[in-house]
């Protein structure tokens, strides 16, 4: 079967978006009922993560000067769990590469691993926090509010998470993960109760995002309003996050997987496969085969998810550094997305192997996509059947005629040509500058 002519086609429907992000930040503390208790002098720790959020750098930035503008000493906590290698330098080179440093923030950015025990929660486990954060006068989160990669539940990606998992470090994430969904979907909330309790935990900024990973909307939520209004906010989350226009593929190309585009290097979300031990499958959108061709350099290694592809490239499984790969796998105890998947030697074989293994032997009927990764979906490319489909489509215009697709002469995808605005396409053009 021939790799069909592809077209360039972009999502259209308006996004919510904050148009002057810093000064929505500051405007957002400024009304918070956290800002009356701030005192001259008071450290304050701002704990983030390592997630591919907007503006994350800006978003920091703006809560730092805040703070210095009321007199306060504020800090960076690393709030990122087991990533970056469960090693404080890890975790300060990934938030580095975020614009997250002290060189660049001006403020002391701590990523120490140690944690101490606070309490025991209702399940009798023990509650592990942050030694950095426990030594603050109050700590405030920054975190992206989203539906999860491994669960559902009232409460996923957010301000509770960031607290349990985040700033529990190694010693929280793999507490949880070892009760597998369990542990996140009704242990989490237990332990965030005495977090909340028991911590000198304030206020989270709550990051949500529009389908084309812009700053949708920032809102500040205090400690005792968490449990009441993060479930609210994932909701409308939910509702944002950007999606593929095809509820069925025959094949869906990848171009970079990784760490930066979503916790489990494949958004399931996105690609409609969860290949969670014990949980029943999502199927939505229903994609027969999933081929994933390179690993993000931001991902330093961590090939987590690559498992949810069914095909990948030679180079994929070479860029693989085994120990942080091994460490996230471990720690998270979802060992079936880590699975290798058949590997070939340039993309074009691995996608005419996926062509002959679609289970659409029709050539003039294939539906498929490519996307540079799973959360950039702006804009993508599809073969004529879905060109004809997206024509029709309100919200999906269609920016060119159908082509042939750039290989290079070694026969993989120019992927810089076909995604110029995605990080992969701004990655090389910063290389090239």
């Amino acid at each position: 079967m021939e790799i069909p002519f592809f077209a360039p086609i972009r999502q259209t429907a308006p996004q919510p978006v904050v148009e002057n992000v810093a000064a929505e930040v500051r405007r957002q503390w400024s009304a918070s009922r956290f800002a009356g208790r701030v005192r001259r002098g008071d450290r304050v720790a701002v704990a983030t993560g390592s997630r591919g959020i907007a503006n994350l750098s800006t978003i920091v930035r703006a809560t730092l000067d805040f703070l210095r503008d009321l007199g306060a000493k504020p800090f960076v906590v690393a709030a990122m769990g087991s990533h970056g290698g469960a090693t404080a330098a890890g975790q300060r080179e990934l938030l580095a590469e975020y614009g997250v440093s002290e060189q660049a923030l001006g403020v002391a950015v701590k990523t120490d691993m140690e944690t101490a025990q606070i309490g025991v929660n209702s399940w009798g486990e023990p509650v592990y926090w942050d030694k950095n954060a426990l030594a603050a006068d109050h700590v405030v989160t920054v975190s992206r509010v989203k539906p999860h990669t491994d669960f559902r539940s009232r409460f996923e990606s957010g301000i509770l998470k960031m607290l349990v998992i985040g700033l529990g470090k190694r010693d929280g994430a793999s507490q949880h993960h070892r009760w597998g969904v369990r542990g996140l979907t009704e242990m989490l909330p237990e332990t965030g109760r005495v977090l909340l309790e028991k911590t000198p935990f304030a206020a989270g900024l709550a990051v949500l995002e529009n389908a084309h990973e812009q700053t949708a909307r920032l809102q500040v939520v205090d400690s005792d309003e968490v449990m009441d209004v993060e479930p609210g906010l994932l909701v409308e989350a939910r509702g944002l996050m950007g999606r593929l226009p095809f509820e069925q593929l025959d094949m869906l190309v990848i171009g970079e997987i990784g760490k930066n585009y979503s916790g489990s290097g494949i958004d399931p979300n996105v690609v409609g496969r969860l290949l969670m031990e014990t949980q029943p499958e999502l199927w939505s959108p229903c994609i027969t085969r999933v081929i994933a061709l390179d690993l993000s350099p931001e991902s330093h290694g961590n090939a987590v998810g690559v498992g949810i592809a069914d095909l990948t490239t030679d180079r994929l499984l070479a860029a693989i550094d085994p120990t942080p790969f091994r460490m996230n796998t471990l720690t998270a105890c979802t060992l079936c997305r880590s699975k290798l998947p058949l590997a070939y030697s340039t993309d074009r074989e691995c996608m005419q192997i996926g062509l002959e293994t679609c289970w659409q032997p029709i050539q003039d009927k294939l539906r498929v996509a490519m996307i540079p990764n799973t959360l950039e979906l702006a804009a993508l490319w599809a073969s004529p059947a879905l060109v004809e489909e997206a024509r029709k489509h309100p919200h999906l215009k269609v920016e060119g005629e159908a082509r042939p697709l750039p290989f290079d002469a070694n026969g993989n995808l120019r992927q810089e040509e076909m995604f110029p605005h995605s990080v992969r396409g701004r990655r090389g053009h910063s290389t090239k500058g």
